[in-house]
């Protein structure tokens, strides 16, 4: 394990991934709430490639999930450790260690893609507000038209 850093970096690096089988935020949450149930709460993401840039990623970075073609929820990044399973040919993989809190965010198309990309802090999407006067679906429109 690496222990959290921080960098001080203002816009922290981030990853952005396909959420699998997916079809809603609520699958992902009960597929994460199972694998808690059967680790003792521990929640990851078991990744063949590891970060090269993970340092920077432990300031403060999230994996945002990308469900049905748009990146709409995300996760803070709590630290990265090796895995070895048969899976993986007993080639050690990484383990993405994941704050099990999902954080909603404004809603972006995104296209598919293979493994995980970095995504830089200025480009992730801004989290939800919570106590928007707006229904969810009017704000995003609001926002991807440039008007809010």
């Amino acid at each position: 394990m690496h222990g959290t850093k921080d960098t001080g970096n203002k816009h922290p690096l981030n990853l952005r991934k396909l959420s699998v089988g997916s079809h809603k935020i609520a699958d992902l949450q009960n597929w994460q709430n199972h694998l808690a149930a059967k680790s003792g709460g521990r929640v990851w993401h078991t990744t063949r490639a590891w970060p090269r840039r993970a340092e920077e990623i432990l300031g403060g970075g999230s994996i945002y999930w990308i469900i049905k073609g748009e990146m709409q929820v995300r996760q803070r990044i709590l630290d990265f450790e090796e895995y070895s399973h048969s899976d993986y040919g007993n080639k050690t993989a990484c383990r993405i260690l994941l704050d099990p809190l999902l954080i909603k965010t404004y809603k972006r198309p995104h296209r598919p893609f293979q493994g995980w990309r970095y995504l830089v802090g200025d480009e992730a999407p801004d989290d939800l507000e919570k106590n928007s006067p707006l229904p969810e679906s009017l704000e995003n429109e609001l926002r991807q038209l440039g008007i809010f």
